[in-house]
């Protein structure tokens, strides 16, 4: 059993990650605003002035891709991301806790760490290259693949908030999932 010290010391990391990660997906959702309007005039456009674009249709597939990267972790800490909890829905919380755990530790934490680490080797190749993308329009490509890099890291630590949660309703009395 751990000491309530260190019981809070993981406490306010956990909710420090929460609400880090809260707040970069309450900022980033911002994306869907630039989104719609490269979308719009797109349309306007194509279907109004029979002129459609060379840019319209990437920079909606870059601007979703970073709303979707950054929407991945947000989506974690809201539990928001589809489980299959039928055999475990029924479990005290200690077991529930015990499986995540395990879960975390055995794929989630070794997929996201080696997802965070290729991502960032990607991404570092690609902005010394200065990387653009291979179409007529030939926009640089780097920056996406940096957001991809970070938004992986993100969801490692979000992953780590989790864990957390998970180890103290194991070893400790208290319910951390309902704070």
């Amino acid at each position: 059993m751990t000491n309530d010290k260190d019981s809070t010391m993981f406490t306010k990391i956990s909710n420090s990650i929460d609400r880090f990660i809260t707040r970069q997906g309450e900022i980033t959702s911002m994306l869907i605003f630039p989104l719609l309007a490269v979308v719009i005039y797109e349309v306007i456009m194509r279907y109004g002035f029979n002129a459609p674009t060379s840019w319209g249709f990437e920079a909606t597939a870059f601007l979703y891709g970073m709303h979707y990267m950054f929407g991945i972790s947000y989506t974690d800490v809201r539990k928001g991301h589809v489980q299959v909890d039928i055999f475990t829905s029924l479990a005290p919380a200690r077991v529930q806790a015990a499986i995540s755990a395990l879960t975390t530790l055995i794929f989630f934490m070794r997929v996201m760490t080696c997802m965070t680490i290729w991502s960032t080797k990607f991404a570092i190749t690609s902005i010394q290259g200065l990387e653009r993308n291979s179409t007529s329009w030939g926009p640089p490509i780097y920056p996406f693949k940096a957001v991809m890099a970070l938004c992986f890291f993100f969801l490692l630590l979000q992953g780590v908030s989790n864990l957390i949660k998970d180890l103290q309703i194991l070893f400790n009395t208290k319910d951390q999932r309902e704070s």
